[in-house]
């Protein structure tokens, strides 16, 4: 009825008739995406979460943070999940979860940029 000789026609494209590939090597590529994802972007996040969840179980009192919204300042208490931080003319309350690190100290930043001159 819609021209059937032309679909007949169109059944046998590029050659390529009957010929199927195996299941495993339609599943290579998709494993080798999934290593390369994992080895490019899953780890490193996680090694960077592991590091960060470190540095917040080891916070102290007197140490200077920088946090998510980029205040400095010191740590004068902290209650649980809640640490006070010293900006200098006041002090702010912040979600531990919300210190994102720790502020070097002018000795560590001098003895990196005496370190990048040799």
């Amino acid at each position: 009825m819609f021209f059937p000789e032309a679909a007949w026609a169109m059944g046998a494209v590029g050659g390529q008739a009957g010929q199927e590939g195996s299941p495993i090597a339609a599943f290579v590529p998709l494993a080798l995406m999934f290593v390369i994802f994992y080895f490019l972007l899953i780890r490193p996040q996680q090694k960077r979460a592991k590091e960060h969840k470190a540095l917040l179980d080891n916070l102290q009192k007197g140490q200077s943070v920088v946090t998510a919204g980029g205040l400095i300042g010191t740590i004068v208490a902290i209650k649980e999940d809640i640490i006070s931080v010293d900006l200098g003319d006041t002090t702010v309350q912040v979600g531990r979860q919300y210190i994102s690190g720790l502020k070097p100290s002018a000795g560590a930043a001098k003895k990196a940029k005496d370190g990048k001159k040799k």
